[in-house]
This record gives structure tokens, C-alpha cells and sequence, in this order.
């Protein structure tokens, strides 16, 4: 695993989720997003092998 991708994706998911008022504390926010950008970049992988790419 390409641990720049998963950098990456935490940084950009916890970017944006630091901007939602859905969550109150932006610690909370940060968490969240990083946690969603690594599991996305995790996921990378599966998806271009299931379409081929």
C-alpha cells in the first residue's frame, strides 16, 4: 500500500470534513475525515482491480 495516497486522501477527506457543521468539535471532524480518506485509499486498489484498471 502506497502510504502517500493514504496521506493524501486523510489530508484532502479531513480538509474538507473540517468545513461540515454536521459535527461539532472540529477535532472530531478531523478524525472522521482522515478516517474516511484512508479507507477510501485502501479501497483504491479493489476498485481499479474490479475495473480493470
Amino acid at each position: 500500500m502506497d502510504p502517500v495516497a493514504i496521506a493524501f486522501y486523510a489530508l484532502v477527506c479531513s480538509g474538507l470534513s473540517a468545513a461540515s457543521p454536521a459535527m461539532p468539535r472540529l477535532a472530531v471532524r478531523l478524525a472522521v475525515g482522515a478516517g474516511v480518506g484512508m479507507a477510501a485509499s485502501l479501497a483504491l486498489p479493489v476498485v481499479r482491480g474490479l475495473i480493470g484498471g
